[in-house]
């Protein structure tokens, strides 16, 4: 079992969310994987085997400090990283709990950079008990809401809550009780909060609040990117053909989460980004 240490999103040779890499012909069981994800303490730790020993397909399982999550972007920006240096560029199959995307490997002048091909996307308003919920965990109020994009339920592999803040300065001072995160999280069968200021029509400042894997804060979450790419294009924003998300920040771990997109609802989203290892 090899265990590499990588954070993925990064801007050169800083910022970036790190996350382990466990990769072995075969999965440990469940309770060492919880094990060795706890130990690590990285937000996500993803463990792929390869599929009837092709180099080109492989089975991955997510986990955070205390759960098991069903997809996690930046954790495979991190293992398309790490496959691309150990078998070569090139794209990869992933088979997750429940979807089968892919994630492609390209060696750049600042390291390897990866794009995987999310889940496919949906979302909806909030309910008002979830919206009353979200902004309650946060101590805001609707009047702190950027109208402009109204908060959502968004999902593209995993669920979140999205919610457009006025006022950079607002998202700067995030807080919230990760005990109090961590249940009203679990309750909704949520993976985190999204909090999105709109800093341009294609270019946002995001944080996530990721108490349900007992983490205060993910300082970049492909996952959510793509949630969040794929609600832009349901409700006709502007894009182009792509999104630039700035994450990280206020946490001194700068991040960069590029994301591109057709015009079909629903489809799949790309979502790239460069990889550090942290140990190298």
């Amino acid at each position: 079992m090899d265990i590499k240490h990588i954070a993925a999103f990064s801007t050169g040779d800083k910022g970036g969310n790190p996350a382990g890499v466990v990769m072995g012909d075969s999965h440990p069981s469940e309770a060492e994987m919880r094990r060795i994800a706890a130990e690590l303490n990285y937000s996500e730790t993803v463990f792929a085997m390869p599929v009837d020993d092709a180099q080109n397909h492989w089975r991955a399982r997510y986990f955070s400090p205390e759960s098991e999550v069903p997809f996690c972007g930046h954790a495979t920006i991190a293992l398309g990283a790490v496959l691309g240096q150990h078998a070569g560029a090139g794209r990869y199959q992933l088979r997750l709990n429940e979807a089968e995307i892919s994630v492609e490997a390209t060696p750049t002048d600042v390291g390897m950079t990866a794009t995987l091909a999310s889940p496919p996307t949906r979302s909806r308003d909030l309910h008002p008990e979830e919206l009353r919920d979200a902004l309650g965990l946060f101590g805001l109020t609707e009047a702190d809401l950027d109208s402009r994009l109204q908060p959502a339920f968004i999902h593209g592999g995993a669920d979140h809550f999205l919610l457009p803040l006025r006022s950079r300065a607002t998202l700067a001072a995030m807080s919230y009780d990760l005990d109090v995160g961590r249940e009203m999280m679990n309750r909704y069968g949520i993976v985190t909060v999204m909090l999105v200021y709109i800093r341009e029509d294609r270019v946002f400042d995001v944080r996530n609040a990721f108490a349900s894997g007992g983490v205060l804060e993910d300082p970049a979450t492909g996952a959510a990117a793509a949630a969040f790419a794929g609600r832009l294009r349901e409700v006709g924003w502007p894009h182009g053909g792509s999104f630039t998300l700035h994450q990280g920040e206020d946490m001194g771990a700068p991040s960069r989460i590029h994301v591109s997109l057709s015009d079909e609802a629903g489809s799949s989203v790309q979502v790239t980004g460069t990889a550090r290892d942290m140990r190298g």
